[in-house]
């Protein structure tokens, strides 16, 4: 690059003293013109893609709005007793409390049979089926007293079913653990 200005600096004089060829600027002045009305046209669509892409984009954003908002709690299957009232949220707190307790001891004891386990949970399995029936019920009649009384009692069967077994489990495990003592007390 430096031997090209280098070049011209040097034959500066003879460039100074020509004259471009006839036609010159009228070639020059077309392909500037030319130039200038197709980078117009390239440059007018943008904005109007832009302004598209915006629209499609809040009609979009507006539509999952009101979906969200107005069509997804209709096709909601279920009603939980929180939604009933405030006093019913509580009571339903204090059960969900109550059996996440009961199910992290029933987790935290060591079955020595994998078989008795995944009967046990099943069996808890088939118990909460019970209960998301119970509460499609309460969603085609929230005002049903005796729908509302079913849910607690299925809460209070369900904590007296999980203590049931968690004892017999600790007997079982208290047995195999100290047979020795178990055989005095029988004697």
């Amino acid at each position: 690059m430096n031997s090209l200005e280098e070049t011209i600096k040097r034959e500066r004089g003879a460039f100074d003293d020509r004259e471009p060829s006839d036609g010159h600027f009228e070639r020059f002045s077309f392909k500037l013109a030319t130039r200038m009305h197709a980078g117009k046209a390239k440059r007018s669509i943008l904005p109007y893609l832009l302004k598209a892409a915006v629209v499609t984009l809040l009609v979009t954003l507006s539509s999952l709005w009101t979906f969200d908002h107005f069509v997804r709690p209709n096709l909601k299957k279920t009603m939980s007793l929180s939604e009933v009232s405030p006093e019913y949220r509580e009571v339903e707190n204090y059960y969900v409390q109550q059996v996440s307790f009961m199910q992290n001891e029933f987790t935290s004891l060591d079955l020595a049979n994998p078989e008795q386990k995944e009967a046990l949970l099943n069996e808890m399995a088939s118990m909460d089926s019970v209960y998301v029936e119970l509460q499609k019920e309460l969603r085609a009649n929230p005002s049903d007293q005796r729908i509302i009384d079913a849910m607690i009692k299925h809460y209070q069967t369900k904590l007296d079913v999980m203590n049931y077994i968690i004892e017999q489990l600790r007997q079982i495990k208290a047995e195999t653990e100290n047979p020795v003592s178990h055989e005095k007390v029988a004697i």
